[in-house]
């Protein structure tokens, strides 16, 4: 059942010496966890060389070769060995999992920022402390929104298909492929956390302006800067923007923060954007109103069933209404080279008896 992972001490990767000079800042020192020279730790999916080849060097590393996501079989047999679990965004480490985990299991080391699927309380519950690796990744989720933000008023998609496509291009015409101008427009984000902060600095270049909605008001230094304005509410916003961009974490309060009714407050000329998480939005109603003609498009990065895709979405897609990617907007390798390197110094920080640099509140979830 555990074939997957890898046992062997010997290195399979090629690796880059500049890459392995990126994620080699943590010294090397002995660990005494369960009666083990090192930790076991358990990686559920596949990392990039240079992070794999790092933790094989720090710990007694398993290794998922095949990145195939685990079964809930295979997580609760790795949480009833480990020491240390290193699961990613896409693993459920549920009650269900958590309560099967071994005495030897007091770490949980997420590979990504977002614990929607990580249940802290009941790892605290079991004493088992839980991180994450937030940060990192803000500047490339930033770009992605902001390509996206891009891409559907200028239906960059669509012409870029054309050629590729071999369909036939008579040259330019005065109303043909016509979208509509990103400078001037009114950009509402939702959540302005460290990546909805990134967007506004690079929407403002772009000569948007800036409108905000947030659990808290940002410093008046920043809203300065950005020369943004305040919605406390939400609703008042959505009806308002141009473009509204969803930048906020995925929490049970924040379920389909943009409901049916929210998204039906939107100005049919408006367009949306979600690189945050697919739960934020009523996907049925939010596909309803594309086929009605009530929004006039969306970039998404993130869907409610991920990875299923729902055909009608697809199908809009062809139509030129919105630009789908695959859940790709933190995809850098510098970002996951940095994301590994969170997860090492968390380790290293926990197996050390210091309290590691991201754990997770539970109170502040």
């Amino acid at each position: 059942m555990l074939g997957a992972w890898e046992l062997s001490n010997r290195d399979r990767f090629a690796v880059s010496p500049v890459l392995v000079k990126e994620v080699s800042t943590v010294t090397v020192i002995g660990v005494n966890m369960a009666g083990r020279k090192k930790p076991l730790v358990v990686i559920t999916r596949k990392l990039p060389d240079p992070v794999e080849t790092r933790m094989r060097e720090l710990f007694d590393a398993r290794l998922n070769v095949e990145d195939r996501p685990m079964s809930q079989a295979e997580l609760i047999a790795a949480v009833k060995e480990a020491d240390v679990l290193v699961p990613t965004v896409t693993d459920t480490i549920d009650a269900q999992v958590i309560a099967e985990a071994g005495p030897n299991l007091k770490l949980v080391a997420n590979f990504g920022n977002g614990i929607e699927k990580i249940d802290v309380a009941a790892a605290t519950a079991r004493g088992i402390t839980v991180t994450n690796t937030p940060g990192v990744l803000t500047e490339d989720t930033a770009d992605m929104t902001m390509a996206l933000i891009l891409s559907v008023p200028r239906r960059l998609t669509e012409g870029a298909n054309i050629l590729p496509e071999g369909k036939k291009w008579a040259g330019w015409s005065p109303t043909w492929m016509l979208g509509r101008r990103i400078w001037g427009k009114r950009l509402g984000i939702v959540g302005m956390g460290r990546i909805g902060t990134a967007v506004a600095r690079r929407a403002k270049a772009f000569g948007l302006s800036i409108h905000y909605h947030n659990r808290h008001r940002v410093m008046g230094a920043l809203e300065d800067e950005l020369e943004a304005t305040y919605w406390e509410s939400l609703d008042q916003m959505l009806a308002r923007m141009d473009i509204i961009s969803v930048n906020c974490p995925s929490t049970p309060a924040t379920f389909h923060l943009l409901s049916a009714r929210r998204l039906a407050l939107m100005q049919p000329s408006a367009y949306l954007v979600n690189t945050a998480r697919g739960d934020l939005i009523d996907e049925e109603a939010l596909i309803r109103m594309l086929e009605t003609g009530k929004l006039a498009g969306v970039g998404l990065d993130v869907y409610e069933n991920e990875p299923a895709i729902n055909p009608r979405l697809l199908k809009l897609a062809a139509k030129g209404k919105a630009v789908l990617l695959p859940h790709m907007g933190s995809a850098t390798l510098e970002g996951r080279i940095d994301m590994g390197e969170k997860v090492i110094i968390n380790i290293r920080a926990f197996c050390d008896g210091h309290r590691p640099p991201d754990r997770v509140i539970p109170s502040r979830i």
